[in-house]
């Protein structure tokens, strides 16, 4: 397995791409509320990356025309966007990709819709239960990426992203990883949501590599299965999903995240 390894120069360029797709990312805030339409959000992405003078990572995926993935309530990944209009407490994970001076970064996070101004109901449980289930995941990313330094290993990172998972009472997903980024889309090593296998035969990490680490889980069964659009990807059993990624370097001292959420 060849695992790139970026210059000094390169991991610039990377930087100032992630910070275009955070700008990017924060932009779309006004979107995230009831009565939003799926198509009027991938429409506003288009026309913020193409004003930075990028271009939409996931526009050059083979067959795959949008700029964002957007996923709601059992869609766990590459939901294409569609004439839907958000409701409360929808949950929807917005997942965008950023292809600027020949490298990709990629970042997603996941969002409960609220109304406008918001209407509290302490007497609401589901509500609550969407918030604990996002706020794992937002946990699990922090702590995964604690585990990229130097001289530790993939396993690492899927094994604290396993243990925070189910210790919530939630599942991984099996079959979708986060990866590699950096002048492809999608590089080595593949990073899992669980541990596979022994840690000392999972890759190395070294400095100069550029990750994209995923929390992908559910809040019931981890089986999934795909639209007859043969993109989105969701729950078998219809329980909500989630996902959170930021694209980080690894440096000497530690790790860099290279696009932040914004709010």
């Amino acid at each position: 397995m060849i695992i790139p390894i970026k210059t000094e120069k390169e991991i610039q360029m990377m930087q100032e791409g992630g910070k275009k797709l955070s700008w990017v990312f924060g932009q779309l805030k006004p979107l995230i509320k009831s009565g939003s339409n799926l198509l009027k959000i991938e429409q506003q992405a288009n026309q913020l990356i193409k004003s930075i003078g990028a271009k939409p990572a996931f526009k050059q995926v083979a067959n795959y025309h949008w700029a964002t993935c957007l996923n709601v309530n059992d869609e766990i990944v590459h939901g294409i966007p569609k004439d839907y209009q958000l409701k409360a407490n929808d949950v929807l994970n917005i997942d965008i990709g950023l292809y600027y001076r020949g490298f990709n970064t990629d970042m997603s996070s996941t969002f409960r819709v609220k109304t406008q101004p918001p209407k509290p109901n302490p007497q609401n449980n589901t509500v609550d239960e969407i918030d604990r289930f996002l706020a794992t995941g937002k946990l699990a990313l922090k702590e995964a990426q604690k585990q990229a330094k130097v001289g530790n290993r993939v396993g690492h990172i899927s094994e604290k992203i396993q243990q925070i998972i189910e210790l919530a009472g939630y599942n991984c997903a099996r079959n979708l990883t986060g990866h590699g980024v950096g002048r492809l889309l999608h590089e080595s090593p593949m990073i899992p949501c669980f541990l596979r296998g022994r840690i000392e035969e999972t890759p190395l990490l070294q400095k100069g590599m550029t990750l994209a680490i995923e929390i992908i889980y559910t809040q019931g069964s981890p089986e999934l299965i795909t639209d007859n659009d043969g993109w989105t990807i969701r729950t078998k059993d219809g329980k909500i999903s989630a996902v959170f990624e930021e694209t980080i370097v690894i440096s000497q001292k530690g790790y860099l995240v290279l696009t932040k959420v914004p709010f």
